[in-house]
């Protein structure tokens, strides 16, 4: 009997919980569901595009370096504060330096990604083979 009323009490508690806050989880789960649409879109676009995978591989990379950071440092010769973008704890004077080394940051990892993975997919092959 006080098993019951607990329980139901329960249930009413989540429930007046979940109606206060149905905004914002109705707004996450509508975001969750346009993200999810956008990315089988994207998936079904890539199914034709031979050179999707290099992208995806670029992207993986990219999201693996930290972007470049603007910071202000003084400047002995003016005497007064200037602007240097900072990338993997080098600064540079313009900003087309620091995406320039980005770049080939980003690069470098990409292309020894696919120096890796013909060995990565025998490995795997010779794995399959063995059970």
């Amino acid at each position: 009997m006080i098993e019951d009323l607990v329980t139901t009490f329960c249930i009413i508690v989540a429930a007046i919980v979940l109606y206060r806050f149905r905004a914002p989880i109705i707004d996450r789960l509508r975001r969750f569901d346009h993200e999810n649409r956008v990315r089988i879109a994207q998936q079904e676009r890539e199914s034709d595009d031979p050179v999707a995978h290099f992208r995806h591989a670029l992207a993986i990379a990219e999201d693996q370096v930290e972007a470049i950071s603007e910071i202000r440092v003084h400047d002995e010769r003016l005497g007064t504060g200037v602007t240097r973008f900072l990338f993997l704890g080098e600064q540079f004077i313009l900003r087309s330096e620091a995406e320039r080394a980005r770049a080939e940051k980003i690069r470098a990892i990409t292309m020894e990604y696919y120096r890796e993975l013909p060995r990565a997919l025998y490995v795997r092959d010779e794995e399959k083979l063995r059970s």
